[in-house]
């Protein structure tokens, strides 16, 4: 491609053959393809609210059926890495049916259940349609034209929080009239109708953007360095092990060695995950840098520090946890579903950098009327709802439309892989910063923790400056 590229997203021109799609005719396409994004999130979303009757029902304890959550998670950036990247090599569409299938297997698996075992092994199963979001972002890239490509990728990225919040709410009723498995039922419905839309409205045309073979040693290593370091940081600042423990500092030797170890099959693979020469690109490693820093910054202010504090009796607002859901996770959650499409097509007419850029500053500035006015309920809400315009969707829809507008060409399904395994883990390394501070139970340290979040956005800010499209490529 030449610089005169008239693609402003920056996003690979469609192979040849290739259907793309406007207008009227993308709609299908764009509703199939957040029913498989449905698929999953609400699979991570209404779960929650069931634990206490699944431990009831099926006879454990509690703490045993935790495993429902983190498992799930567990298999999703399993998912997210190798599933994406593998999608190269075998197509779209193929792969969101390999996807869909284990997602079919897995919720069944989970409806029939008759202990926590199997159950375990459905979550797992389930938890590989993390990469449903990703997949999704390439498609709407390859099938869509231009223009069209950032509305849907807002629409699609409006999903990623929740419903707004109340998907968790329907969680809770259903479980309270019907059983746990009503859940699974719902989910199950959605599934079967994802893998209809998909079938009908996929563009058959559609080629796998990458030959040779997918290097399954190198997309392994990466797995495993990314899932133990997250591992690392939720065992180290938690209460159960602390950083000093055996297993605390035994995963982080072994994602170490896992990165180590991935680094030299890059060098060697001759059809490489992600190439070295690209990870030191301006295009890659300020893209993943931000990622980190920007989930790192605001997510823990906004999820993990005014929940806590909304909740303290004597320093804080004294709220029950419902309305601290309502005033503080409810909001920020809608205005992401509102805008993240307005975003969508606001970023290719004036660069998916530079959105980023405004998101950033949006959210530093709203942190820091939040510092200055911790204690002040109608302040800090109206921050909050500014957060969600300014973080679920500026920054957010960015950051997924980077993924795919900075990938290499040659490895399409490369940089969505693994920036999107990133979002898990920036967001475990904040909330692993930020806790001390938001848990000291005073006013100064909720706003300490909220001067962390700031100096890490300002770090992801900086990242941003040094973000640059391929030659030839519009960002």
């Amino acid at each position: 491609m030449t610089a005169s590229n008239p693609n402003p997203t920056g996003a690979a021109v469609p192979d040849e053959g290739n259907a793309v799609l406007s207008g009227r005719k993308m709609i299908p396409l764009v509703v199939a393809l957040i029913m498989c994004v449905l698929s999953y999130q609400l699979n991570a979303s209404m779960i929650t609210p069931a634990l206490p009757d699944i431990a009831d029902s099926l006879g454990v304890p509690l703490n045993d059926v935790s495993q429902i959550s983190s498992l799930f998670l567990l298999f999703g950036s399993i998912g997210g890495i190798l599933l994406t990247r593998w999608s190269d090599y075998i197509g779209r569409r193929n792969m969101l049916f390999l996807i869909l299938g284990c997602l079919f297997v897995g919720t069944m698996l989970a409806l029939f259940s008759p202990n926590l075992p199997v159950l375990l092994v459905g979550r797992a199963l389930q938890g590989l349609s993390s990469a449903s979001f990703q997949l999704s972002y390439l498609v709407l890239n390859e099938a869509l034209d231009a223009k069209s490509f950032g509305i849907a990728l807002g629409a699609v990225t409006a999903i990623n929080g929740g419903v707004g919040g109340f998907d968790g709410v329907l969680g809770g009723l259903l479980t309270e009239h019907f059983g746990f498995r009503s859940l699974f039922v719902v989910i199950l419905a959605f599934v079967v109708l994802s893998f209809v839309g998909v079938m009908v409205t996929f563009p058959k045309t559609m080629k796998p953007s990458s030959t040779g073979r997918f290097d399954w040693w190198g997309g392994v290593f990466i797995t495993v360095a990314v899932i133990c370091l997250g591992q690392f940081i939720t065992f180290g600042s938690g209460d159960v092990y602390g950083w000093t423990a055996p297993q605390t500092i035994a995963l982080l030797v072994v994602a170490v060695v896992a990165m180590a170890l991935f680094l030299v099959r890059e060098r060697r693979a001759s059809d490489p995950v992600i190439s070295l020469e690209e990870l030191a690109s301006r295009q890659v490693w300020p893209l993943i840098a931000a990622v980190l820093l920007t989930l790192a910054g605001v997510y823990p202010v906004i999820n993990f520090t005014l929940v806590v504090f909304s909740q303290n009796a004597e320093v804080g607002f004294g709220m029950n946890a419902s309305m601290s859901s309502l005033c503080f996770l409810v909001p920020p959650a809608v205005m992401g579903i509102v805008a993240a499409p307005v975003v969508g097509w606001i970023a290719p007419r004036i660069g998916w950098i530079r959105t980023l850029r405004i998101g950033l500053v949006v959210c530093l500035a709203a942190m820091a009327v939040i510092a200055v006015f911790p204690t002040n309920l109608v302040v800090v809400v109206a921050c909050v709802v500014v957060l969600g315009v300014g973080y679920n969707a500026l920054a957010l829809t960015t950051l997924n439309g980077l993924g795919v507008v900075l990938s290499p060409e040659a490895s399409k399904g490369s940089l969505p892989a693994v920036s999107g395994a990133c979002f898990g883990l920036g967001s475990s390394i904040g909330v692993a910063l930020i806790s001390p501070f938001a848990s000291a139970g005073t006013v100064g340290g909720v706003r300490l923790a909220v001067i962390v979040g700031i100096v890490i956005t300002v770090l992801s800010f900086a990242a941003s400056m040094a973000m640059r499209a391929a030659e030839g490529r519009e960002a």
